[in-house]
């Protein structure tokens, strides 16, 4: 894949950096979807984020119980947030809030939550960023420091899209690297995350019989994504069995990736992009 040229910085590097956002657009491929459980496990495994989530009274943005809208509002999400305008995510934002002021945590709850909690935000944001550098390494994209470092803090809209304020991203990648192992380190679950994620990795929400037919291949991947801490929190089998096939697959998609026109390469991205847009335009709901 070929990179974006990178010319004489005319721009503070940031949040609107555009040679970042070419270099990321360039980037964006479907193989994001392989690792689309892996990511919702990962954001989840920090349990007030998970209750906040399995014990979520907004039905309407369950994965288990709309797993189609979930998706279009994630991947939405993701776009709007990469590669979309100010106004654009302002947009964004607005909706998101709207549904997130239902997500808190009720007294007598065993863990206490808010959608607000923009230490929680942040998370969220940090682990989507590992799932842009996951699209990358499967793609085989390689990355020069001074590239690899502009779209990190670019990546910050990840966060600021909502809540999260510019100053709270860390601020380069290696304070990004200390701040994420420290992170990683107080992920927790329990009963009632533990059996809701496994059922994302399972693909239990696609019901009977596809959850039957893709299950396997659903858990081989979200498990297969995960580093070795979320891994042993989820408590589902990896063996070196698991491994090979896991890689094995990885090869073939990215082979396949890489032999696709841009725009298909791109799919659902550039899709979902273009149907925020036309859902702004039109003034009908975007989440």
């Amino acid at each position: 894949m070929s990179h974006a040229v990178i010319e004489p910085q005319t721009t503070p590097m940031g949040e609107h950096d555009p040679v970042a956002r070419a270099l990321l657009e360039e980037s964006l491929s479907g193989i994001g979807l392989a690792a689309a459980g892996a990511n919702v496990i990962m954001q989840l495994s920090m349990l007030p984020v998970g209750h906040g989530v399995a014990s979520s009274r907004v039905d309407s943005g369950r994965v288990d119980e709309h797993p189609i809208k979930r998706a279009r509002t994630t991947l939405a999400y993701l776009a709007v947030a990469l590669l979309g305008t100010d106004d654009e995510r302002e947009a964004m934002r607005k909706e998101i809030d709207g549904q997130h002021r239902q997500v808190r945590s009720r007294p007598g709850d065993p863990v206490r939550y808010n959608a607000f909690d923009t230490d929680l935000q942040l998370w969220v944001a940090a682990c989507l960023y590992k799932g842009t550098q996951d699209i990358e390494r499967v793609a085989g994209v390689r990355r020069t420091e001074e590239e690899a470092e502009r779209i990190y803090r670019y990546c910050a809209r990840l966060g600021t899209t909502l809540q999260v304020r510019p100053e709270q991203w860390p601020a380069d990648r290696a304070a990004f690297a200390a701040w994420w192992d420290e992170k990683v380190e107080q992920i927790e679950m329990d009963d009632l995350t533990r059996s809701y994620l496994q059922g994302i990795a399972k693909a239990d929400f696609l019901g009977r019989p596809w959850s039957t037919l893709l299950g396997p291949l659903a858990q081989l991947q979200a498990v297969g994504f995960l580093p070795e801490r979320f891994r042993a929190e989820l408590g589902l089998p990896w063996t070196d069995h698991h491994q090979r096939a896991f890689d094995a697959m990885m090869r073939v998609w990215a082979a396949a990736d890489r032999r696709l026109p841009g725009p298909i390469r791109r799919f659902p991205f550039n899709a979902y992009l273009w149907d925020t847009r036309r859902r702004i335009r039109r003034g009908r709901p975007i989440v």
